[in-house]
């Protein structure tokens, strides 16, 4: 098998991991009561953690052999592998407006990272990462504010996912940043570097979990596949000297991919908005004779309750009125 070969098939595979640990998650918030942003003692939750930490291997041995140009696009994949999979294996299936903005946010994303050129490696300075590293804390912590005061539920976990992807998109930037300098000679010559993009990694995992609980699978994916790599892309483009191909009409088309991805965030957002709710689960009370009752019940007189029957029109020699633990009973 050829590189470029070997690399596409890792990068696929390394999207297909990425789906399968946001399945996991989704389904692990979904049924866990338990806490939102590190559901530790959840064993499905570790299963997550290991499929995306497969994933970002998968995705470093890709660019190994493959060019960043081609390994990034494979990446916004995920989504597009997240929807069939999560129907096949836990029966959610996507509608035709999830699916249309999945598919606007893979092919918007996928367009907008195969215009951007790299440039000659550049590494940051130490003022530039704690300066880079702060505005994006800030960032998060502002998206993160956003969050706590939206009250529309998928909302708030889209603006969770956003912050996510700052993370993940920041970590990123900082690894590619400490890969270039590190050496074999002084490995732990980087350690403030591996220090703040590990931080950033376990932030985007928190902030991820948490964004799936009351949002489902699509909207939140969607939004930490599209932001993430912006994010890195800006970066680079402000930071190491990348750029857009083909010039005037490079940055144009570039707007117009970020038009068509953002597009596709608003249609899974709106598909998930706007979807019937699901059915609630109601927890058993501890009492054995506890009892639900329909929106058109009214509640039932107690023994030795007073129960104003009304007038009775006519002649009714037989009626009786019985009162009784949990009804009343009339008989004629």
């Amino acid at each position: 098998m050829s590189p470029l070969m070997l690399s596409v098939a890792l990068a696929l595979a390394s999207a297909v991991a990425y789906a399968a640990a946001a399945i996991v998650q989704e389904r692990v918030a979904a049924s866990a009561a338990g806490p939102r942003y590190a559901p530790l003692r959840s064993p499905a939750w570790w299963v997550s953690v290991l499929l995306n930490g497969i994933g970002a291997t998968l995705h470093v041995a890709a660019l190994a052999y493959g060019p960043l140009s081609l390994v990034q696009p494979l990446g916004a994949l995920t989504i597009v592998f997240a929807l069939p999979m999560a129907a096949l294996f836990v029966g959610r299936r996507a509608g035709r407006r999830a699916w249309r903005g999945a598919l606007m946010a893979t092919v918007g994303l996928a367009g907008l990272l195969s215009l951007t050129s790299g440039a000659e490696a550049r590494s940051l300075s130490d003022g530039e990462r704690w300066l880079l590293a702060g505005a994006t804390f800030a960032a998060v912590a502002v998206l993160f504010t956003a969050a706590r005061v939206v009250g529309r539920s998928v909302l708030r976990s889209v603006v969770l996912a956003a912050a996510a992807g700052v993370a993940f998109g920041m970590a990123s930037v900082l690894t590619k940043s400490v890969a270039e300098e590190w050496t074999s000679t002084a490995p732990l010559a980087e350690w403030t570097g591996l220090l703040v993009l590990s931080a950033f990694a376990v932030t985007g995992l928190l902030l991820s979990q948490a964004s799936y609980r009351g949002a489902g699978l699509a909207a939140p994916l969607a939004t930490v596949t599209v932001v993430n790599p912006v994010v890195a892309a800006a970066v680079g483009v402000t930071l190491f000297g990348e750029s857009f191909r083909y010039g005037a009409a490079g940055t144009v088309a570039a707007l117009i991919c970020g038009a068509v991805a953002a597009g596709g965030l608003v249609q899974l957002t709106l598909d998930r908005m706007t979807a019937s709710p699901e059915s609630l689960s109601v927890s058993s009370a501890s009492s054995s004779d506890s009892t639900i009752a329909s929106d058109g019940d009214s509640p039932r007189p107690e023994v030795g309750q007073g129960v104003d029957v009304g007038s009775v029109p006519g002649t009714r020699p037989n009626l009786e009125v019985e009162v009784r633990s949990r009804a009343v009973a009339g008989r004629s």
